[in-house]
């Protein structure tokens, strides 16, 4: 979820220009940011989707590495890049300028980072297109809501977010164009992140004034959400890992954003010697967003909401739904 890049997120599967390097001896890492793997969301979803994934099909061979400052996330890439670690994979948008800096210093070494646009040959930038899916779960809660008002709370108020926003809005008044849309941020600052009380202080806030489902785009802030939504009787919707377990009954769903997909991915390639540097975009067309639906929600999604939001899948994936990118035009289109 957290994250920024440069350029303007693209329709496709892959962009690049860069040429395979010669492979290193291939000694997989990850280095989380600093909410750590076990967050229930972003970073959850590299360990228990990427690491231990990988782990399963090809044996404990991934490093990790769970920086406690900003300084130690610079330090701990470096610490592996030392021991011939590669590919080593970084996650979040605030590694930017730490793998751009330890890249150039160990050019015959891998490195990717997710979020984040780092234009070196040997970094592959991994980014997604969070609207897609929000546009799905937004959709999703115009047709849950009975009250016409459904609500998102943020964490960092950073482009990015903005982009989950406004692909959720679009969602929403693609069902019910009548639909009032809520939107708050927790803050300015890394510590919107992990902020549960104030999760909960906006989704109460959101609920008062009608809001009867409520999207979180907020990190370890969401579960403040997700529990104010359960107190009231309300619905929420999680984002990244698929969060629907945490308050069953009143998850309606959750937008996927396949980090631990992406990081797998990265490492086979290297482990089969098809790893490029490169520009990277995850998007519904190769399954890296998607809408959760499982055991926990399944009494809540009515066959017809399956049926709808599933054709707007279809359209959105063949291109006759075209989701406006927030990071495009630093707006938000309807």
């Amino acid at each position: 979820m957290k994250g920024i890049f440069k350029i303007a997120a693209v329709s496709v599967l892959t962009v690049s220009a860069s040429l395979a390097l010669a492979a290193p001896k291939f000694a997989p890492a990850v280095v989380y940011d600093q909410a750590g793997k076990n967050d229930k969301s972003f970073n959850e979803a590299v360990y228990r989707n990427g690491v231990l994934r990988f782990a399963a099909d090809f044996g404990p061979v991934v490093a990790e590495f769970e920086p406690q400052s900003e300084t130690q996330m610079e330090q701990g890439l470096r610490r592996l890049a030392q021991k011939g670690r590669s590919p080593i994979i970084a996650i979040g948008f605030t590694f930017g300028s730490a793998v751009e800096k330890v890249a150039k210093e160990f050019p015959d070494l891998q490195f990717a980072i997710i979020d984040m646009v780092v234009d070196l040959p040997n970094v592959q930038s991994i980014v997604f297109a969070e609207h897609q899916g929000s546009f799905l779960v937004g959709a999703l809660a115009a047709m849950a809501s009975e009250t016409d008002k459904v609500g998102f709370i943020g964490g960092m108020d950073i482009p990015l977010i903005r982009k989950f926003a406004c692909g959720y809005a679009q969602g929403a008044k693609y069902v019910n164009y009548e639909v009032e849309v809520f939107e708050n941020m927790t803050g300015t600052t890394p510590a919107a992140w992990g902020n549960p009380t104030k999760g909960a202080e906006l989704a109460q806030a959101q609920i008062s004034k009608g809001a009867d489902v409520i999207f979180a785009a907020a990190g370890g802030t969401g579960i403040g959400v997700y529990q104010a939504a359960a107190d009231a009787g309300v619905y929420a919707i999680g984002v990244d890992s698929n969060q629907n377990y945490m308050q069953p009954g009143t998850m309606l769903t959750s937008m996927l954003k396949r980090v631990g997909v992406a990081a797998y991915d990265s490492w086979k390639e290297a482990r089969d010697g098809t790893w490029k540097g490169g520009f990277k975009v995850m998007d519904l067309t190769n399954g890296g967003v998607d809408w959760a639906l499982d055991d926990y929600n399944s009494s809540l999604i009515t066959a017809d909401m399956k049926s709808w939001v599933e054709e707007i899948k279809a359209d959105i994936k063949s291109g006759e739904i075209v989701v406006h990118d927030y990071m495009s035009t630093n707006s938000c289109e309807m």
